[in-house]
């Protein structure tokens, strides 16, 4: 980490409308300053099921609301026809700031580097923190990669319910004294994996079909997990 890139200072106590708050002004990382905003997560508190995606979108980036672009509206159909409601669930990203190449034109998207998640995680964590999600699902490689091992392939382990403990609630538990990590242990939670709807939307025409119906069917997993 850079002088420039940091993680960030984040409050306790405070909820989900704190944290976004908060969130608002972040300067950890260089990311804060030619974006237009932060964009925090959203959804209700009770929400089962927790989707994290890698970043803001130029849409997103514009309106301060994650998955509101053309991925946004794919991932509401996938979700619909899993069988999800999205109004039940809490969505997020891993970087809460759009990174992007300007060009005369438009924003080109970049990637997320390795110290821009490392410098936005503890906003993830506490997030965690408040939801204690029974499921978290990985939108494409960059969150897989963050919350589940470097080494995970999306191809290969896309769909596969693994348990796993948000590291907001591991780091909560670890403050408590032994006899209170027993009594007040959460319930399990399982993280998934699948294709970020982004990758959908690039996949050729004679294929996409196919690839938006296996993203169908890991949320279907996630679904009966949930029913």
């Amino acid at each position: 980490m850079s002088e420039r890139n940091h993680p960030a200072q984040v409050p306790s106590g405070v909820g989900l409308d704190g944290l976004r708050e908060a969130a608002a002004g972040c300067r950890a990382c260089e990311l804060g300053e030619p974006a237009t905003q932060t964009v925090f997560g959203e959804g209700p508190e009770t929400a089962r099921v927790v989707f994290v995606g890698e970043q803001p979108g130029d849409q997103e980036d514009r309106t301060g609301e994650p998955f509101v672009g053309p991925a946004g509206k794919l991932l509401d159909r996938a979700l619909t026809e899993a069988g999800i409601d999205r109004r039940d669930a809490y969505v997020t990203n891993a970087v809460k700031h759009f990174r992007f190449k300007p060009t005369p034109k438009r924003r080109i998207h970049q990637s997320p580097g390795a110290e821009h998640l490392m410098a936005c995680r503890p906003w993830l964590e506490a997030e965690f923190a408040v939801l204690q999600p029974e499921v978290v699902v990985c939108l494409g490689a960059v969150a897989a990669k963050a919350l589940i091992s470097p080494s995970f392939r999306i191809t290969r382990e896309h769909g596969q319910l693994l348990p796993w403990t948000p590291p907001g609630v591991r780091a909560a538990e670890a403050a408590l004294p032994d006899a209170d990590q027993d009594e007040d242990a959460p319930h399990q939670t399982w993280v998934l994996a699948t294709t970020h709807p982004s990758a959908v939307l690039r996949t050729p025409d004679d294929a996409r079909a196919a690839a938006f119906d296996a993203l169908v069917a890991d949320l279907r997993v996630v679904a009966h997990t949930l029913a």
